[in-house]
């Protein structure tokens, strides 16, 4: 089986005012359709930056990353976008909610760009899969912190994206609040089947993923079964 996300010989390295700084150190690895992959390790070890590669938010500085059998360094700007838009979801720590839209119209903006005529409809949908329907006329700034990821993950999950990539999705939750949003989240990868990447700080989050990798100084320092 050909993996959806394989990353060969990966590097990032950004420019700053102290010089050049290598963030990630040639990173191989293939994660698997449907697989349930855990990002782990110390802050600053690289776990973020690697998920931003993965999802085309940030250029590799070298090697290759292929993404449902394309290339993401030979696509352009517009070409990822697109690419983003038909094939992945990203569910951020900070929501990124648009404020002067409601709840209902946040979910179904990306849907409408991508020319589902029944945008409205799956986007009523996907708030009441994750018990929102409710609030579809709120706007962010009248919704809770755990309603505002609410509506991030229906957003991220309305299209039935092959790969879900969560970057800290409970960061800013309360513990219990964080716990209802990851069953949210996995209870979308039973549902639909989607390849799922979690960063977290979280050995219990972890450990409900198929396979967890452990970052260190921007190195693959471990992979293990979550089971093992």
């Amino acid at each position: 089986m050909n993996p959806v996300l394989t990353l060969k010989d990966a590097t990032l390295a950004l420019d700053s005012n102290a010089g050049r700084i290598e963030i990630l150190h040639g990173l191989s690895l293939d994660v698997h359709k449907g697989e349930t992959l855990a990002l782990v390790g110390p802050s600053g070890s690289g776990k973020s930056s690697l998920l931003m590669l993965m999802g085309g938010l940030e250029r590799a500085t070298g090697g290759s990353i292929i993404a449902l059998g394309q290339d993401l360094s030979a696509m352009s700007e517009d070409a990822l976008a697109r690419f983003r838009r038909d094939h992945m979801g990203v569910v951020f720590q900070n929501f990124h909610l648009i404020p002067t839209m409601t709840a209902l119209e946040n979910v179904a903006t990306p849907l409408e760009l991508a020319g589902h005529r029944d945008a409205l409809k799956k986007a009523q949908e996907a708030l009441a899969s994750v018990g929102l329907d409710h609030r579809a006329d709120h706007y962010p700034s009248q919704l809770s912190g755990g309603e505002q990821q609410r509506v991030a993950l229906a957003r991220a999950s309305a299209p039935a994206p092959e790969i879900l990539l969560a970057d800290e999705p409970t960061g800013n939750l309360d513990q219990s609040t964080g716990e209802v949003i990851m069953d949210l989240l996995f209870d979308k990868h039973a549902r639909q089947g989607t390849t799922l990447v979690l960063v977290t700080h979280s050995n219990r989050l972890a450990s409900r993923c198929s396979r967890v990798i452990r970052l260190r100084d921007g190195r693959i320092e471990t992979q293990t079964d979550a089971a093992a």
